[in-house]
């Protein structure tokens, strides 16, 4: 592929290309895009690709979905930002909206997923101090990821994560995943536990899907220690698996609940949601963000819900996830090397037994865009919004894909 042509500025330093400029935070794909439709992406080439990514779950809709574009256009010609000292009408509206979704009491906006987390924990952390609990700690488990802050980064179960950060936020206890003896031992040992962050479905740890009572089990133990049961559904929420949020698959609700991702596709936003006693916790001047939940973020948000609702988007991942599930098992199933095919919604994971990161550039030549986390798990969060037509094509082309690169390992 021939790279996209950068852009060279004239600094006090002298010439330079525009990524000469940028902290080295990313190992980047040589590639640009230049615009979206659906589930395609164009990048400055000409080149056409599917993409199975959208965003890392953020893009559910699509790119340049006509409605989150009229929605968009038209609040930023009325107004974009004012600040929260002052009352803002589509936050209000947002907030009573997601609210009554989920079912919880009240909302605090941010913008992104690792502001909501850390909103949670300071919640959490709160409501212990007013209990008279002097070193809280929130239990949390392995193989988690809840953001890159300092806070959300000590929370997140990936040492390589963590590594060179230290020292790390104290206050965190770590179990497996989908361990519930885990979860009772660290109850019968320390009194000091107050909450428990938890994704129901983990995504950056391999799209580990817990058993189908781990969360109601959860629930349960919370309730009779007195902890606060924290959902971060940052990735899992939106639709993405098939129920708005992934807790709505059981008969369980949290006292907290994290989103962002998803929630504004693209444009940046992250909520803080909390039900009884939580949702009492803080108060003027305990939490707050400049720019959280600004007209802008919050107009594109309620457009997202109204599209998810009126297009039925939420039964719509249901279905393609399981064609995707049904046809990667019927072409990949075969293979010793395949260790598991497994998914919920749109969220849908491949494991290798060994590491596979070269196909994410293998994908990239052929026009499809994936990722691969821990090393050998193919992770697929394509748009909700993907035809059955779509499906099959992402289905024969990853597949062919995986096949040629095991036959040539």
């Amino acid at each position: 592929m021939v790279e996209p042509p950068l852009l060279f500025l004239e600094t006090d330093r002298g010439f330079g290309a525009m990524s000469d400029f940028l902290m080295a935070t990313y190992n980047r794909l040589p590639v640009t895009f230049d615009r979206g439709e659906g589930v395609w992406l164009w990048d400055t080439n000409g080149k056409r690709y599917l993409d199975a990514l959208a965003g890392i779950a953020v893009c559910g809709l699509g790119h340049a979905h006509p409605a989150v574009h009229e929605a968009l256009c038209d609040q930023a010609a009325r107004l974009i930002h004012t600040s929260n000292i002052y009352g803002i009408a589509e936050q209000d509206a947002l907030g009573a909206r997601l609210c009554t979704l989920a079912g919880m009491d009240r909302v605090f906006f941010a913008n992104s997923g690792a502001e909501a987390n850390e909103a949670a924990i300071k919640l959490a952390r709160l409501h212990a101090h007013r209990r008279g609990i002097e070193n809280p700690s929130i239990l949390v488990t392995e193989g988690s990821f809840h953001g890159r802050t300092l806070a959300t980064l000590s929370a997140t179960g990936n040492r390589k994560v963590r590594a060179g950060f230290e020292p790390l936020v104290q206050g965190f206890v770590r179990v497996p995943y989908n361990d519930i003896e885990a979860v009772e031992t660290a109850a019968a040992n320390r009194s000091n536990i107050v909450a428990m962050l938890v994704e129901p479905i983990q995504g950056e740890g391999g799209i580990n899907i817990p058993a189908p009572d781990y969360l109601e089990r959860l629930r349960a133990i919370c309730d009779r220690e007195g902890w606060l049961l924290i959902f971060d559904e940052i990735q899992t929420g939106m639709g993405r698996t098939g129920k708005l949020f992934a807790y709505q698959h059981g008969a369980v609700r949290p006292d907290v609940l994290t989103l962002a991702k998803g929630l504004a596709n693209g444009v940046p936003i992250g909520a803080c949601l909390a039900q009884g006693a939580a949702a009492e916790v803080f108060g003027p001047g305990s939490h707050g963000s400049t720019f959280g939940g600004n007209p802008l973020a919050c107009r594109a948000a309620r457009a997202v819900l109204d599209i998810i609702e009126e297009e039925d988007l939420c039964r719509q991942a249901a279905e393609r996830g399981q064609q995707l599930l049904d046809g990667f098992q019927a072409a990949l199933g075969h293979r010793a090397e395949i260790v598991a095919i497994r998914g919920c919604g749109l969220m849908i994971g491949i494991e290798l037994d060994r590491p596979c990161v070269a196909l994410v550039s293998e994908a990239l030549a052929e026009g499809l865009l994936i990722n691969v986390t821990t090393e050998r798990v193919v992770r697929l969060l394509p748009p909700l919004i993907l035809s059955s037509a779509e499906a099959e094509q992402l289905i024969g082309d990853l597949s062919g894909l995986i096949e040629r690169h095991l036959d040539h390992a």
